[in-house]
């Protein structure tokens, strides 16, 4: 497998594990604050204390996921290949 498929798929793993974290991280919001999260936390009407959990929650949700997809699809390359691929930290 050549390093621009390595980079595509891992780019498109990473951007996958993104959607599918913020969808958990909804999930969550709506079932500990019993209401759906903030469609706009920039608008002044939200609250800023629900617009900054939100960012927060979504936003460690997001980064967690696609630090963990990018880290097992290197390994996976790695394992593959026997080399780590050059620029790897340029996946996600």
């Amino acid at each position: 497998m050549g390093e621009k498929v390595f980079k595509l798929l891992g780019t498109g793993l990473a951007i996958a594990a993104g959607v599918a974290a913020k969808q958990v991280a909804t999930q969550g919001w709506k079932l500990v604050m019993n209401d759906d999260p903030p469609a706009n936390p920039e608008d002044p009407d939200t609250q800023m204390w629900e617009a900054v959990t939100w960012a927060l929650v979504s936003g460690a949700a997001i980064a967690l996921a696609r630090l963990v997809m990018t880290r097992k699809w290197t390994q996976y390359y790695a394992k593959s290949t026997g080399s780590i691929p050059e620029n790897a930290d340029s996946v996600s």
